[in-house]
């Protein structure tokens, strides 16, 4: 029988290698203390990874830096979360990621917003269907780029939902010679799907994308379906695959954090 612990989070392929860091942060300051029975010579502090985290559609970058503040306590002094929401203003109510827009006026970094548009004249994202448009991808190629040359550098990319298949593409980009997406080290993909309706884009994703890969989704998803994960998660050499038994969000319980921490110590230097 699985133990609760494994039906919480099943990880797969892939292995890590542990260590132990030689400093404690302290989260209230920038003070740092070294771990007792650490060698005298090796005294240099543990850089945490920077991640960039792409929100997902209807989110704002206030909310999905709440969203994601379980994981980033958990990921604390191993790795750094910098969030970036969508270009495009988000002002249709409905739509199948997340609730509507308040009715209050709200400060920009309160309002939702989104990559993409699979709809020329409303402002609507459906995963699932087969798109005419991608209305303002381009746009949101180029806010990518700009963060990744303005806050940058960054050792990998994290994306939840539309902002997962839009850093796949990025990455897929990197990888055939734009010089905009130089290739991080790694990539975690929340709840992703394989995008579509890209146009001439969309046959860069059908080739084996070459960079370590974690692929994060639930096994009750209603708004990205598991197998869309594992759609995306196929297109990935040597990708490692957490499951969890809850729906559409970015998981940090105990057994998840175990995982995350596992797949990011490979790239600790």
């Amino acid at each position: 029988m699985e133990t609760p612990a494994r039906s919480e989070a099943r990880l797969r392929g892939g292995a890590g290698i542990w260590f132990r860091p030689a400093y404690i942060r302290f989260p209230l300051g920038e003070r740092l203390l070294p771990v007792p029975g650490a060698l005298p010579g090796k005294m240099a502090a543990q850089q945490p990874l920077r991640v960039l985290a792409l929100a997902g559609f209807r989110q704002s970058e206030r909310g999905f830096r709440e969203k994601t503040g379980a994981l980033r306590k958990a990921l604390r002094g191993r790795a750094e979360l910098v969030c970036l929401s969508g270009p495009h203003l988000v002002t249709d109510a409905a739509g199948p990621e997340g609730a509507g827009p308040d009715s209050e006026p709200c400060l920009p970094e309160e309002q939702p917003r989104g990559w993409w548009f699979s709809e020329q004249e409303a402002d609507v994202f459906n995963a699932l269907s087969q798109p005419t448009v991608c209305r303002g991808l381009e746009e949101a190629l180029g806010t990518v780029a700009q963060a990744l040359k303005k806050l940058g550098p960054f050792d990998g990319l994290l994306g939840f939902s539309q902002g997962a298949a839009l850093a796949a593409l990025v990455c897929a980009l990197g990888q055939a010679g734009d010089t905009r997406f130089p290739l991080p080290r790694f990539i975690i993909l929340v709840s992703g799907f394989c995008p579509r309706g890209l146009g001439l884009k969309e046959p860069i994703l059908q080739g084996p994308l070459l960079l370590p890969s974690l692929h994060v989704f639930g096994d009750t998803d209603c708004v990205i379906p598991s197998q869309e994960s594992m759609q995306l998660a196929s297109r990935f050499t040597g990708a490692i695959t957490l499951t969890h038994s809850g729906g559409h969000f970015i998981p940090a319980a105990a057994a998840q954090r175990q995982a995350y921490l596992k797949f990011l110590d490979q790239f600790a230097e």
